[in-house]
Formats: C-alpha cells, structure tokens, sequence
C-alpha cells in the first residue's frame, strides 16, 4: 500500500553541490513512494504491482507532494487528511496547513 511520497533532504544538495537541488526535485513532482506491506510474500524484479484499490478520497502521490509544496486548495488538504493510509506525520503536517489558513 503506498503511505506517502519520498521527499529529498539537504543531502540532495550536497550530492550535487547545488543549493536549490531540493526545490528542483520537489518542483518536477517526480517523487518515489514509499509502501507499507499489508500482505506479507515474495516480489523480485520484473514482476508486476497491481493496483487493487484506490482510496475514495481519490488522492494521488503527486497531490500529496502538491499539498507538501503548499501548492493545493483547501478540498484537496482535507481530502487528503481523511486518506487513511497517508502517514501520520503528514496527516499532522496537513491537518496544520488547515488550522493555519483559518
């Protein structure tokens, strides 16, 4: 199940010895993911990842870096909230951009 983004850190802009690498990164919205495991078992290369659910909230990864970058209308925050696989520290990090816009 995927729980959230990859987001880079300072180290990224070390590596390339840039100071604006992050924001970079963060601007193409190509991401990683991270997943969770909900069903343990075996995966090797070249097989395939099945979607097998959506959330009804219908958030995607590139809205959750979207929301990240403060670039997302207040809907897509509160959507994105109530997504209950989304990682509690964005959970709270988004639940903070809504109490701060009012």
């Amino acid at each position: 199940m995927v729980t959230q983004p990859r987001f880079p850190c300072f180290k990224l802009n070390l590596k390339f010895g840039r100071d604006d690498m992050v924001k970079r990164f963060l601007n193409s919205r190509l991401s990683g993911i991270y997943f969770s495991v909900v069903q343990e078992g075996e995966i090797g290369v070249g097989d395939e990842i099945e979607l097998v659910s959506r959330d009804e909230n219908n958030v995607t990864v590139a809205d959750i870096v979207q929301i990240y970058v403060r670039e997302a209308d207040d809907d897509l925050v509160r959507r994105a909230v109530r997504v209950p696989a989304l990682a509690e520290a964005l959970r709270t990090y988004f639940q903070q951009q809504i109490e701060s816009e009012h």
